[in-house]
């Protein structure tokens, strides 16, 4: 007989403890602590004298098996951010702000793959089949030999997985909205949410399924339930992005099948989700030239070189604690490098409001806009503009000191891509046997190893270097 006990677990970090309390001791959060019943299968007494099995141990250096081929999608962007394609076996994990675009970006998705001959199946336990089919009409998919249901039960779903051939491809949309039989707790719940996905997981690798988990996020931004959940699935990807622009990035933050910080482009349209081939050239194409507080950031997302419009606004304060507003970068890093101007380079900034922004709605998180930041910061403050032609990237030490960032040479053959022709990067560190022998740039190089050098460049308004 099974027995029943309580636990009260805090629903937004997973934290267990022993009796209810008003505030989580792990995560601060107030109110999130709830009992939940959970089912224990093992009898009483029987828990003890039970052995495992013995496991068949086999050597590091085995035969080698036939590598399966990955399922291509044909969407380039997604592909990218994934490794190259979806695994089989492989469980993802995709989380976004409600309204972003992940179940358009699924459905897209899965009905490429149908249309290329694999089985999928749309697993919806927030929408009535109906709907979904009725975006799939409004997307243009509505020929797709998908498969379609909406449940929530775990129990049916992996049921209707192993009768009969299996999928290629499962959607899950989504894991908060699934529930266990055998779990007394509603859906949504950390137990609910770490059992589903693991009832899930194990049928889909033992059957060699590629398994899709639509997440919500909480207000933090952060995937809702258990932290267990993403260290469960073999990616993680975040689809991010701001309603008031049409851009969207699907950004891997965990993938063991590819590498990790990549980042796919998609512009929303009313076809649904438009891969954006050129990024670069989409978030300048509002951009103004000669207007003061304007840098360009050459910047790395992953192995792709992306370059985007930092925005400053230095204005007079009449308060006693000026205002900082950040969007787009990290408040902290902005802090240190207003400290930084202020005490080693002589600029005051202590009694302004500073307001930064980062245009086209995506999040850059890389110390090389450090320089980019500074730059729109000084121009904000002098009023004078950036030559429209310039682009900046490199690290700002606490000293003053401008640090080498990796790969410039991807970023500046960007730069030289889209009509730039100058660059102001950190000056290579001096080392012994250097000899100081470069491949010939793509633009003309500004190198300067201190932030009072970019003041003196804004004196003479950033004139090109021969």
């Amino acid at each position: 007989m099974a027995k029943s006990s309580k636990s009260y677990n805090c629903q937004s970090c997973g934290a267990v403890t022993s009796k209810w309390s008003g505030k989580c001791e792990s995560c601060n959060e107030w109110n999130t602590i709830t009992e939940e019943v959970v089912e224990s299968s093992i009898p009483k007494g029987l828990g003890a004298k039970r052995k495992g099995n013995a496991l068949n141990l086999v050597p590091l250096k085995g035969e080698k098996q036939e590598k399966k081929p990955r399922h291509v999608t044909g969407l380039s962007e997604f592909d990218r951010v994934t490794g190259g394609g979806l695994v089989n076996g492989s469980a993802l994990l995709i989380g976004g702000d409600p309204g972003i675009g992940k179940s358009t970006l699924l459905l897209q998705v899965v009905c490429r793959l149908a249309l290329n001959g694999k089985k999928c199946v749309y697993v919806s336990g927030e929408e009535a089949v109906d709907q979904v089919r009725m975006r799939a009409e409004r997307l243009g998919l509505a020929d797709a030999p998908l498969e379609l249901a909406s449940a929530t039960s775990v129990r049916d779903i992996v049921t209707s997985m192993e009768n009969g051939d299996s999928p290629d491809l499962l959607v899950i949309d989504s894991i908060q909205t699934m529930y266990v039989d055998t779990v007394e707790s509603a859906p949504g719940t950390v137990t609910q949410v770490r059992t589903s996905a693991q009832e899930l997981i194990r049928v889909a690798k033992r059957r060699g399924i590629c398994i899709l988990f639509v997440g919500h996020v909480t207000k933090d931004g952060q995937i809702a339930g258990p932290r267990v959940l993403e260290h469960l699935v073999d990616a993680v990807l975040y689809f991010e992005g701001d309603r008031g622009h049409q851009f969207r990035i699907l950004r891997t933050v965990k993938n063991r099948f590819g590498p990790t910080d990549e980042i796919g482009v998609f512009e929303m349209a009313q076809e649904g989700l438009v891969e954006v081939a050129n990024p670069s050239e989409l978030f300048l194409s509002q951009r103004q030239e000669h207007v003061a507080g304007s840098a360009v950031l050459a910047g790395m997302e992953g192995t792709r070189p992306v370059l985007v419009e930092v925005q400053a606004l230095v204005a007079p304060s009449a308060l006693g604690n000026p205002r900082r507003a950040v969007i787009g970068w990290d408040s902290n890093r902005l802090a240190m490098v207003l400290a930084v101007l202020e005490a080693k380079c002589g600029v005051s900034l202590s009694d302004c409001d500073i307001f930064l922004n980062i245009a086209g709605g995506i999040r850059i998180s890389e110390p090389a806009a450090d320089l980019a930041v500074a730059a729109a910061l000084i121009s904000s403050q002098t009023g004078k503009p950036v030559q429209g032609n310039t682009v900046f990237f490199g690290e700002v030490g606490l000293s003053g000191e401008i640090r080498t960032v990796s790969q410039p040479d991807l970023r500046m053959k960007e730069a030289a891509k889209l009509g730039f022709d100058q660059a102001v990067i950190p000056a290579p560190p001096k080392r012994k046997n250097n000899k100081g022998k470069n491949a010939k740039a793509p633009l003309a190089i500004q190198q300067i190893d201190h932030l009072d050098d970019l003041n003196d460049l804004f004196a003479t308004h950033i004139r090109a270097v021969s």
